[in-house]
């Protein structure tokens, strides 16, 4: 059995339906996105519904869908991709809400550690914090005040760790660090690439975006509050 790893898909189901056909996975294959499934593209609708729907795929939380959680308990203000990806599904949102909650922040995979944003050197999984996990502001902030080193620099596990979150090298490329840690967050939804690796071979794939969604999402957003 393979397992494909993709990256921040963003709403980018088409490149997500053409990833898949690059892998060429069977029907006992699994697929694992690394989070920030939604906001910012034109289809996190169809993004869900794919993950949730399909037996033998699964997602860890981003930061973007722990934005949509923490905003709807009103813990924290929206930014203008959770007011877009919240109107664009309109009836569905709250299912979307019962599905986010249901991702886990870590995948320990056979092959690797499957994770959205970063990873406390030293620290056991289980105590991870889920703002490092997930890379939101405080746990990336959280890091850089307490190491001098970028956290990749300092891991040691025995694992490899793939991660998504950000996009390193703004060349279309993956990250790598050591052969140890692989970033794989290409910027698909701002008009890069869509980045899977396919486990256990570690073969990378990628399929080039259709466009700059985001930017196109954000001026239809405004034109329709007649900004």
């Amino acid at each position: 059995m393979r397992t494909l790893v993709v990256g921040d898909i963003h709403g980018c189901h088409r490149e997500l339906l053409l990833l898949l056909d690059k892998a060429g996975l069977s029907s006992t294959d699994e697929i694992v996105t690394l989070g920030d499934m939604v906001d910012r593209g034109p289809a996190t609708g169809k993004v869900i519904d794919f993950f949730r729907s399909h037996k033998r795929a699964t997602s860890v939380l981003g930061n973007h869908e722990r934005k949509h959680l923490r905003w709807t308990a009103g813990i924290s203000r929206p930014t203008p991709s959770q007011r877009i990806t919240r109107k664009m599904l309109g009836a569905d949102y709250l299912d979307a809400l019962t599905y986010m909650r249901t991702l886990p922040t870590v995948i320990n995979h056979a092959e690797a550690v499957l994770v959205h944003g970063c990873m406390e050197p030293g620290i056991r999984l289980t105590k991870q914090w889920e703002s490092v996990l997930t890379g939101a502001t405080t746990g990336e902030q959280y890091l850089h005040d307490r190491y001098t080193q970028p956290w990749y620099e300092l891991y040691k596990g025995r694992k490899r760790v793939i991660v998504g979150h950000k996009n390193f090298l703004n060349n279309g490329q993956p990250f790598t660090y050591n052969d140890t840690i692989f970033g794989i967050d290409t910027g698909c939804v701002r008009g890069g690439w869509l980045t899977g690796i396919v486990l256990p071979e570690w073969r990378i794939i990628s399929v080039k975006s259709r466009a700059d969604y985001w930017t196109r999402e954000q001026t239809k957003f405004m034109f329709a509050k007649g900004g």
